[in-house]
């Protein structure tokens, strides 16, 4: 069958039927809506980990994330996971995967493995319509100004004490000592189109401006980058593979499942050095 690819809402987001990611010829189909869209559900996907391991090679090198707990068999796939007695799920703050990083990762790709009977849902918000909104005028401004990001405050030495942490689901917080400064707007790699790229989690402040100045300005864009109109919602099914462009979207986890387990393998594609 010919793989479907229907559109979540107006601005970002598709959904993919009867695609298969193992297929040659369904590749050119899944990549344009990647591109399209900046994040996909494949729907029924009935893969093994190194199935896993070879789809996310098409997009091109694997970065094993330093932080998340790696799956024993495969330490290429991280494993994301909240237990049945956990109260906090990872990624519960809007933000961009390794934004923290001097190239940024390319893309996330996330498999459903054992999902909980409700909740769980993955929320996106896409920076090219959060750009496409904002005035010429702050456009112009924003297009002069550079930030910093950081995953020293989010996964460092101050919160080994959390319960992810002391749980195991993730580790090594002695090598959350990166920093990076990228343009505050971004001309996307693949799209060529324009993108906020700031985000709660990891952006600390932007150069060259006073600290109150950075904070009222980071507050701002912040706020209009949560639009619901800029959003959608994936709701996860068994199987599911969900791969996101981490270049043009913020994502959250949302955590109302509580009693629940949540279990899932994830892979991070390596990126490239970001420009305006």
């Amino acid at each position: 069958m010919t793989p479907t690819v229907l559109p979540m809402t107006g601005n970002v987001g598709a959904e993919i039927i009867n695609a298969d990611v193992r297929n040659d010829e369904h590749w050119p189909i899944i990549r344009q809506a990647f591109i399209e869209h900046s994040v996909i559900t494949i729907r029924a996907q009935d893969i093994t980990p190194d199935d896993h391991i070879a789809f996310a090679q098409r997009w091109g090198d694997i970065n094993v994330n330093r932080f998340f707990t790696p799956l024993d068999t495969h330490p290429n796939i991280a494993v994301v996971l909240k237990n049945p007695e956990d109260t906090s799920a990872i990624g519960e703050m809007w933000h961009t995967d390794h934004s923290y990083d001097t190239a940024p990762a390319m893309c996330s790709i996330l498999h459903a493995i054992d999902l909980p009977p409700y909740g769980g849902d993955t929320c996106f918000s896409s920076q090219y319509a959060a750009y496409d909104a904002l005035s010429d005028s702050m456009k112009t401004f924003l297009g002069g100004l550079n930030a910093w990001h950081s995953s020293r405050h989010a996964f460092g030495a101050a919160t080994t004490d959390h319960e992810q942490y002391q749980g195991g689901r993730l580790h090594n917080a002695e090598k959350a000592t990166q920093d990076a400064l990228h343009p505050v707007v971004i001309t996307h790699p693949l799209s060529g189109r324009k993108a906020v790229y700031v985000n709660p989690d990891f952006t600390t402040h932007i150069e060259g401006l006073a600290k109150e100045e950075s904070k009222a300005l980071l507050s701002f864009l912040f706020a209009h980058c949560q639009n619901p109109d800029f959003q959608c919602r994936v709701r996860w099914q068994e199987g599911d593979i969900t791969m996101w462009d981490n270049r043009a979207l913020w994502h959250k986890a949302i955590n109302d499942y509580a009693g629940h387990r949540r279990y899932m393998h994830r892979i991070t594609v390596e990126g490239c050095a970001l420009s305006a």
